[in-house]
């Protein structure tokens, strides 16, 4: 049974973001970035100056990791893998690290992050989600080589998280027909998933499974999208608690802050809906769930 729980919820900020994704903690920075996916953008938030500052690429992002002890990230886009420059201009230096032949036209990246030991894996899906097609993969990078597919048959891969240890990968599949999060022993050397199982069935749930993050205890922390909720999830796939968000659209989470006990949040703007009972949609939340994250892993090339 779900544990609702009371939480005061900060706007950090009203970004109006049409998708704010693929939030980060830099740790090196003490600044939180995100991606704001049709916009094109890289955004980057101070907690010290309250200073809101963005750069835009020339495709669209879907998910980030900082590149290495660099102040560039890398990036899951619609062609391939990028390494971005921000620039003083406000525009990002882009250069391609990996190309990625997709099933068919209209396709990008999704979510994605680095696992425990700085691989970069992220998930393509086909932008048309209305047409169900089972054509997204999730794909490995590494040290310059090309990418590596390691799974495929998705509609719309996310929610991707490792165990403290990295050797459990979270995978979901937010499309309205799956609604499944499966949990993947992880070889470490090889940065191999095998023996997927099904770790959350969230079709009873409130929510499709959005964006996740895991904590210090190894609970998995997922976006209930649509129902404005973030569920926490125990190693053993039981509910612990749901907090809940002033939008109906929470896209990802990550944890940050100096102690990594804030538990920041972007959400989604839906074009040409009514919002006034969500004037906040596309902003970005910080919660304090009581718990602590681990350090983001960066990206090894």
């Amino acid at each position: 049974m779900s544990i609702m729980s009371e939480i005061q919820v900060e706007l950090v900020l009203d970004a109006r973001n049409a998708t704010g994704e693929s939030p980060v903690w830099h740790g090196a920075e003490q600044a939180l970035y995100w991606v704001d996916i049709p916009a094109r953008q890289l955004c980057r938030w101070s907690p010290a100056t309250g200073q809101h500052s963005s750069w835009l690429a020339s495709e669209m992002l879907a998910c980030v990791a900082p590149l290495g002890a660099t102040q560039d990230w890398v990036a899951g886009t619609e062609s391939g893998v990028f390494q971005l420059t921000p620039q003083s201009d406000g525009q990002l230096g882009f250069k391609r690290l990996a190309g990625v032949s997709h099933a068919m036209a209209g396709m990008r990246f999704n979510d994605g992050r680095c696992d425990r030991q700085g691989r970069f894996l992220a998930g393509t899906m086909l932008m048309n989600m209305a047409a169900g097609a089972r054509v997204g993969c999730v794909y490995s990078y590494q040290n310059g080589s090309e990418l590596r597919q390691l799974l495929d048959g998705f509609i719309t891969p996310n929610g991707m998280a490792f165990s403290p240890d990295g050797r459990t990968m979270y995978l979901s599949d937010s499309h309205p027909s799956v609604q499944s999060v499966w949990a993947f022993d992880y070889d470490i050397e090889t940065g191999t998933p095998s023996n997927r199982r099904l770790f959350i069935d969230m079709n009873p749930l409130p929510g499709r499974p959005d964006g996740a993050a895991v904590d210090a205890d190894g609970c998995y922390w997922i976006c209930g999208n649509d129902a404005g909720l973030v569920h926490r999830f125990t190693p053993d796939g039981k509910l612990d608690r749901s907090l809940s968000v002033p939008v109906k659209k929470p896209a990802m989470c990550a944890f940050g802050g100096a102690g990594l006990d804030t538990l920041f949040v972007t959400s989604i703007r839906p074009d040409g809906v009514d919002l006034s009972d969500q004037p906040l949609a596309g902003g970005v939340f910080a919660l304090r769930p009581g718990v602590r994250g681990l350090p983001e892993a960066a990206c090894l090339t």
